[in-house]
């Protein structure tokens, strides 16, 4: 009986031996589990944790790679990203603490084939699989025993990598550790997303960046020619254009001073043209050939930029010193002329802000050179031509001069042969006193070529009294119609005051009467001056003083009235140059006035008009009162 206890007892503790044992190798299991599923869920947490701490798709995958290398106690972690533009796997191998990459196409390889398939491999010896390419074991020296490979897939179930871990270290891969790397997969698939799309939003937000900026810098230069040109184009000559264009220069390059350099056209000299914050003005000075920084621009013909001008040997203290003005940095431009040709160039100084010119203020001095080198060629080719057209006309008024130099040289010529035969100290005094006033005419046509040549063309309007005026043309013209048998007439019927320009309407009405002279020469006649007031007839705001010219010669030849007022036409007038009444619509048109003229087999008639101004607009001038008329003979009314 107790020897069966003892046997119970013996079985019982050996059943309880064997329960505890069993209990503690499942004990064990369970702890090296847990063990794992604490590194997988620490691997899963940090690559989480890294996803939402980082957007740098470097930074994840080499994490990535860690912690997929412990969590499956894998020797080595490959990653591979597809290129579809290639049709290639780009790999990021960690080896130890290194990062390395290599490539293979898609179905080339383990890698290649899950890229292809989309589906995970599980491959125990790589050496008897033969979609496995050792080439890289070769290389390497590594021996590949087993491998994992997942896809790696986004929002979209496209692949668009593979993860592949190599050798186990202490065991064999199982089917826990495909589901391990397939969730790290379905990580590192969100985290290359994420970036992918971080990094595809924040370069579209650089372009839309540069774009504005871009968009800016063209809306700053169009508004910046858009000055220029308006400033170019109120310029009317080359200084107002300096002006201009260096002063939108200094603004848009926040300079405090600007310059020209430019060659003259004429003399082949070239002066620099400074605009400063210190003097507010254009000012001129002479440069020599290559002369400072400038000078050295235009020699060259190439841009010109220093920050510091002290230092840089091409500045030039004399220049400094003659224009007053201490030059710290600048940018210099050249100027092109014609057929890409230097002519000139255009420099900014001592830019306001100390780190000096930059890239885009060259850009915008170029801009502006371009600009104001064409403005440059067009005023040249301007002044030129006024030189030429002024040069021209004062030929023409020449020989409108000489032309009426004809009338008071006639008029003098008889009244000193009037003084020759006349014993009346009287009489001759009067003669002397008229032919003098004619020497006065000639001074006054000799003062307005002299105006014409430096570009001052006016009238001098003053009031003047009619009757007399009227009178002094009686006495100048009777004396030598009288010798070609014509009757001469004056017939004021205004006898007030009007605003003209007395010497050029004297040189009017003797051209008038010159070529009635010449119409009627062969046969006598009658030339008649009307003189009245049209009110109200619309040509001008107050009244018309009417001048109206009457002869009762042949008329105006059909073939020449239509061009009867252009130079040099005449109807074959021996000595004629064609030029009188040409001159004559050249005066009224001065002031301001029509001519019109009538024509029969009866004789020609020329009626002028010219404008009065109102009340309010007559200057408030002294003028000579009327004289007392000496002559006997009474105008007619």
């Amino acid at each position: 009986m107790t020897s069966v206890r003892a046997k119970q007892t013996s079985l019982v503790a050996a059943r309880a031996r064997a329960r505890t044992g069993a209990e503690g190798s499942k004990l064990a299991a369970i702890e090296v589990a847990l063990a794992k599923e604490r590194r997988v869920a620490t691997a899963l947490r940090e690559v989480g944790l890294a996803l939402g701490a980082t957007l740098d798709l470097d930074e994840v995958l080499e994490l990535i790679l860690v912690k997929i290398t412990e969590a499956l106690e894998a020797d080595r972690a490959t990653l591979y990203l597809l290129d579809e533009a290639r049709d290639e796997l780009v790999s990021r191998i960690v080896q130890g603490d290194d990062v390395r990459s290599i490539r293979m196409k898609v179905g080339q390889g383990i890698a290649g084939t899950v890229a292809k398939t989309g589906k995970p491999l599980h491959v125990k010896d790589a050496y008897r699989d033969a979609r496995f390419s050792p080439e890289w074991d070769m290389l390497s020296g590594y021996c590949t025993k087993s491998i994992l490979a997942a896809p790696m897939k986004n929002h979209l179930g496209r692949t668009i990598g593979v993860i592949q871990v190599l050798n186990k270290r202490d065991a064999e891969f199982d089917g826990n550790d495909m589901e391990v790397l397939a969730a790290l997969a379905t990580q590192a698939a969100v985290s290359i997303d994420n970036s992918r799309l971080f990094l595809s939003t924040l370069q579209k937000n650089i372009q839309l960046v540069e774009t504005k900026e871009a968009l800016e810098r063209r809306v700053r230069d169009l508004r910046l020619l858009f000055s220029l040109e308006s400033a170019m184009a109120r310029a009317a000559s080359m200084e107002e254009l300096f002006i201009a264009v260096l002063g939108e220069a200094m603004r848009a390059g926040e300079a405090r001073a600007a310059a020209v350099a430019l060659r003259d056209v004429a003399t082949g000299a070239i002066f620099l043209y400074l605009v400063d914050d210190k003097h507010k003005r254009l000012r001129r000075f002479p440069l020599r050939e290559g002369q400072g920084l400038i000078g050295h621009c235009m020699r060259s013909s190439e841009t010109l930029l220093t920050r510091e001008a002290a230092t840089d040997p091409r500045r030039d203290a004399e220049l400094d010193h003659a224009t007053g003005f201490l030059c710290e940095n600048a940018l210099c431009v050249p100027l092109e002329g014609e057929e890409g040709a230097t002519v000139g160039a255009i420099a900014l100084y001592n830019k306001r802000d100390p780190a000096g010119f930059s890239g885009e203020d060259t850009a915008l001095l170029r801009l502006i050179a371009a600009n104001a080198s064409t403005a440059i060629r067009l005023q040249e080719a301007r002044e030129s031509r006024e030189r030429e057209e002024r040069l021209t006309t004062i030929g023409r008024l020449l020989s409108g001069v000489i032309h009426d130099l004809k009338t008071p040289l006639t008029v003098i010529s008889g009244y000193v042969q009037l003084m020759q035969t006349e014993i009346d100290h009287h009489k001759r005094d009067t003669y002397a006193t008229a032919a003098l006033k004619q020497f006065d005419h000639i001074s006054a046509m000799q003062r307005e070529v002299l105006e014409f040549a430096r570009g001052e063309r006016s009238v001098l309007v003053r009031r003047v009294y009619l009757t007399t005026f009227f009178e002094d043309i009686r006495e100048q013209l009777e004396p030598q119609l009288a010798r070609f048998g014509i009757e001469f007439v004056v017939d004021v019927q205004d006898k007030g005051t009007a605003r003209f320009d007395e010497g050029k309407l004297t040189r009017v009405v003797h051209n008038l009467a010159r070529n009635a002279q010449e119409a009627m020469a062969d046969g006598g006649g009658v030339f008649t001056i009307r003189v009245s007031r049209a009110v109200g007839n619309g040509i001008k705001r107050g009244d018309d003083i009417v001048l109206t010219f009457t002869d009762t010669g042949p008329g105006i030849p059909k073939e020449i009235e239509h061009r009867l007022f252009q130079s040099f036409v005449t109807s074959g007038k021996q000595g004629g140059t064609g030029l009188g009444l040409a001159i004559v619509k050249k005066i009224v048109d001065e002031h301001g006035g029509k001519i019109t003229v009538h024509s029969t087999k009866r004789g020609a008639t020329f009626e002028i008009h010219l404008p009065q101004p109102t009340e309010k607009e007559k200057p408030h001038n002294d003028v000579p009162k009327p004289r007392a008329s000496k002559s006997k003979v009474t105008l007619r009314t």
